[in-house]
């Protein structure tokens, strides 16, 4: 099956569950309070998405993801670069990072409102907290993949640390520090809900958890298919940029199979 032919299957599925689930909502499977029609559902987001209630929450929630997922992306490739080269540096953080990371991201939210109250910092915070580690932990990995010889013919030539990762890591790395940041992705947009969902005015998770505790479960499922959206959308880009950035990469792959 081509790839064409099962991106149709999986739009074919969704119709279906969609079908599903207007019929579940007009035949009364489920209570229509807490299962609107999907046909009510999107109407809803019409209004919402018509008046620019929903852009304006999104675009917030937006501008936080990106914050929080920027700062883990320098930090995390810089460190993890540095702890993958170095043994050293290696050994002097591989237990705290080992430590930091078996923390539960939104366990450090009461902590982090302590220190930085409930505004975008926190959101920020808790957003770069979460997406630090898959990133570090891959780029780590994907430094020390590396091939010794290529290292030391490297310093053999005189080549200088900071050149040695440019022209050497780098590009053994970079499928790695791609994993990661894809992976940082998905967490990022999850940390921003459940960090907005606590002691916010704003944002695509006080939007939707606000919905539902006044009662307006049609307007919440709208919000909840937005984040669906943007979600994939924010996917599809990753891939996009993804396929052009490691263009050389997968040619070579191909060659060599």
């Amino acid at each position: 099956m081509s790839w064409k032919d099962s991106r149709w299957t999986g739009v074919a599925v969704l119709l279906v569950l969609g079908f599903l689930w207007e019929a579940a909502g007009r035949g009364a499977w489920v209570h229509k309070v807490l299962l609107p029609p999907l046909s009510a559902v999107l109407g809803t987001l019409y209004d919402i998405v018509a008046s620019g209630e929903i852009v304006r929450h999104l675009a917030v929630s937006l501008w936080r993801a990106a914050a929080g997922y920027a700062a883990a992306a320098v930090l995390g490739i810089a460190l993890g670069i540095a702890m993958g080269y170095w043994r050293r540096v290696y050994q002097a953080g591989e237990m705290t990072i080992e430590f930091l990371r078996a923390i539960p991201p939104p366990a450090v939210i009461p902590l982090a409102m302590v220190f930085l109250g409930i505004g975008d910092a926190l959101k920020v915070f808790v957003i770069f907290f979460a997406c630090l580690f898959p990133i570090l932990v891959n780029t780590i990995d994907g430094v020390r993949s590396a091939d010794p010889v290529l290292i030391r013919t490297a310093r053999t030539f005189r080549l200088s640390a900071v050149r040695t990762v440019w022209k050497v890591i780098l590009p053994v790395a970079a499928p790695y520090i791609m994993t990661g940041l894809r992976i940082a992705t998905a967490i990022a947009l999850i940390l921003t809900v459940i960090s907005e969902m606590i002691g916010a005015t704003s944002g695509i998770g006080y939007f939707i958890l606000g919905s539902q505790r006044t009662l307006h479960i049609t307007q919440m499922y709208a919000g909840i298919v937005v984040l669906a959206l943007t979600g994939y959308a924010i996917n599809r880009a990753f891939l996009a940029i993804d396929g052009r950035v490691m263009s050389w990469h997968k040619g070579l792959t191909r060659r060599e199979t």
